[in-house]
């Protein structure tokens, strides 16, 4: 027994790696496969499954593997305690690159975590496919991506970018719940413009699609971290707020936050004056349990916030204008970065919170040419497509189109409110009346007399809350103090929602 004991061995051994391939990785900056597992998982919980699989080609070739694991870890074990299955990439063999046997292991991992209904997460680091292995590696990208397909919004999948993610690669973590990317990874499709950049040096993969490229201009990355070690600490806590699988609850925490702590900072927080801007990140830290948000895409899309956080211990999804930023206009890039985030709140039962002070949506021609119409349907068909609870606070602005986008009761808002200094119409008081009362204002004795009267009048009959309330459009009017109990409360009694579509194949979100 012990020669075959020390046969087996041996051969984990090679899977493992050797010393001077674990140094090459860390001149890098980066982990090596198995390091970043070990920090993914608690401690002692992961469990290797197909560690001893052999690359394709060389079986055809007949001779002794030296290449045990094919360039790629799978197995799973637990992260804060629950279940999750891994596929990690290990770019100490062949760099990474995917074959055929490589595929078949991440796809049966992917097929495991779908089975069981656990988290998949993607630890990317490879060159790309096998060329070596031909058509054999593409076609094992196409069963990963339907894999991807299949799993989607039934279990989380996450995708962390850790090193070279180049060519077909790209669109396994595009098709994926959220993308992770460390400072010195990058992501690009690879055509020959590309490569001859590169290979010239005018300019730098980083530059291409480094980590900072994608989480700031095209939002392919929702989160960047300096290093490894940051990027697996950010995964383990996003799954913190994530359930297992979508008919699960979300993990419940036992709040140490007081649910009727009132908030008196946020009468300063948010000024009157509908002009001066503030960070909508402070209102959301005072309301939510411990001031703890994650904040999802952050470095995209400013002028809108989304994350998660906790109320009273249950998890939610915060989506929030940012008036730091183009006054907390809707643009392109928001309303896709809004969508997304409440389809995948939809789909793994969190309820949804909207905290709203927008003017409307961005004019331009820019906009308006790059498809603002489209895009911004997107937010409303996520919206009324949603069926988890649904609470709104308007804090400032509600104007025209964007309040009617903006989780409104006619989108199937549970249950709305806004503070007593809310402006609720389809313009601000100064503009209507410009339009309204022109020739009025033209012919007064004192124009700008005449115009703060209109003004007052306009704000007066329809620019504040108590209107919208009187129809019903609102819930109630509340004291910015008490936006925490009553959210928490409102929360409370919607969580038992039971809300169903007309049955269909699927619907047809705007393109």
């Amino acid at each position: 027994m012990e020669s075959y004991i020390n046969k087996l061995r041996e051969r984990r051994a090679i899977a493992a790696g050797t010393q001077k391939d674990t140094e090459a990785q860390h001149k890098k900056g980066r982990l090596t496969a198995r390091e970043r597992v070990e920090l993914l998982f608690d401690p002692g919980t992961f469990n290797e499954i197909d560690t001893l699989v052999t690359p394709r080609y060389e079986q055809y070739m007949g001779g002794k593997s030296s290449r045990y694991g094919d360039g790629c870890i799978t197995g799973f074990g637990l992260i804060n305690g629950r279940q999750a299955f891994v596929g990690a990439q290990d770019a100490m063999v062949m760099g990474g690159s995917l074959g055929e046997m490589h595929a078949n292991k991440i796809v049966k991992a992917m097929r495991m975590a779908l089975a069981y209904g656990a988290p998949f997460i993607a630890l990317n680091d490879s060159g790309g496919a096998r060329i070596q292995e031909g058509v054999d590696s593409l076609g094992g990208y196409a069963r990963i991506f339907d894999a991807n397909c299949e799993s989607s919004g039934v279990i989380p999948q996450i995708a962390v970018i850790m090193g070279p993610c180049a060519g077909g690669a790209v669109y396994s973590p595009a098709l994926t719940d959220f993308v992770f990317m460390t400072e010195n990874s990058y992501m690009f499709i690879t055509g020959p413009d590309v490569v001859r950049a590169v290979m010239q040096e005018d300019v730098s993969q980083e530059q291409l699609g480094g980590g900072l490229v994608h989480s700031r201009e095209s939002g392919v990355s929702h989160f960047l971290a300096k290093d490894d070690r940051e990027c697996l600490a950010m995964v383990r806590e996003l799954l913190s707020y994530l359930p297992n699988n979508n008919l699960d609850e979300p993990p419940y925490v036992t709040p140490q936050d007081d649910p009727e702590r009132r908030c008196p900072e946020l009468e300063t927080i948010v000024p009157t004056d509908s002009r001066k801007p503030y960070d909508v990140r402070q209102v959301i830290g005072s309301v939510v349990d411990d001031g703890r948000f994650l904040e999802v895409h952050q470095l995209w899309a400013e002028n809108m916030v989304v994350g998660y956080a906790r109320l009273n211990g249950h998890v939610i999804g915060i989506v929030a204008n940012q008036p730091m930023y183009l006054a907390g206009c809707i643009d392109i890039k928001a309303s896709i970065k809004a969508a997304h985030f409440i389809r995948t709140c939809d789909a793994y039962n969190i309820p949804i919170v909207t905290l709203q002070d927008v003017p409307g949506f961005l004019p331009g021609t820019d906009q308006e040419y790059g498809g603002i119409i489209r895009n911004g349907a997107r937010m409303i068909y996520a919206y009324s497509e949603a069926v988890v609870p649904k609470l709104m606070v308007i804090l400032r602005k509600s104007y025209g189109g964007a309040y009617c986008v903006m989780s409104s009761k006619g989108l199937r808002g549970d249950l709305l409110y806004a503070w007593p200094n809310a402006e609720i119409a389809v313009m601000g008081a100064e503009g209507a009346v410009n339009i309204l009362f022109r020739n009025d204002v033209k012919a007064a004795a004192d124009p700008a007399a005449r115009r703060k009267e209109l003004v007052d009048d306009y704000e007066e009959k329809f620019n504040n809350p108590y209107v919208a309330a009187s129809r019903g459009l609102i819930d109630d009017v509340i004291e910015p103090k008490d936006t925490r109990r009553v959210l928490i409360r409102a929360l409370e009694v919607t969580l038992s929602k039971r809300d169903r579509h007309v049955p269909k194949k699927h619907g047809l979100s705007p393109a």
